[in-house]
């Protein structure tokens, strides 16, 4: 694969990327934004028993957005740790310790992201 090619496919996946979180914005946001009338003509906004509904959809959605994007790159650093890992011990097999502990210090970027995400979730 050239280097082309390769540049050509990101961005294709960038581009589907952002073509798909504009579309989801249009489904998922008139919800966020939508209000009741009451009897009299009046607008009555919705309120849960523990605060405002709206606002913890947008916690639900930061907590996600934080896990996703720690998944996100703890995938990306693996792979790439792990493939330049796999190359390095086939040359010299005793540095087999030394590969395993970079691809878990980048399998620690999920544990972070999951914290987090816990901790948002933990403020509602």
């Amino acid at each position: 694969m050239t280097v082309v090619s390769f540049k050509r496919r990101v961005m294709l996946s960038l581009g589907i990327l952002l073509v798909l979180l504009v579309l989801s914005a249009f489904v998922f946001t008139p919800s966020l934004y939508a209000s009741s009338e009451n009897s009299d003509g009046s607008i009555a906004e919705e309120h849960d028993s523990e605060g405002d509904s709206s606002s913890v959809k947008w916690v639900a959605f930061a907590a996600a957005v934080a896990f996703g994007f720690g998944a996100l790159g703890a995938g990306f650093a693996i792979s790439n740790v792990g493939s330049a890992a796999m190359g390095a011990l086939a040359e010299r097999p005793e540095i087999g310790t030394n590969a395993l502990l970079f691809i878990a210090l980048a399998e620690g970027l999920v544990v972070f992201g999951f914290i987090t995400a816990l901790m948002i979730l933990g403020k509602v």
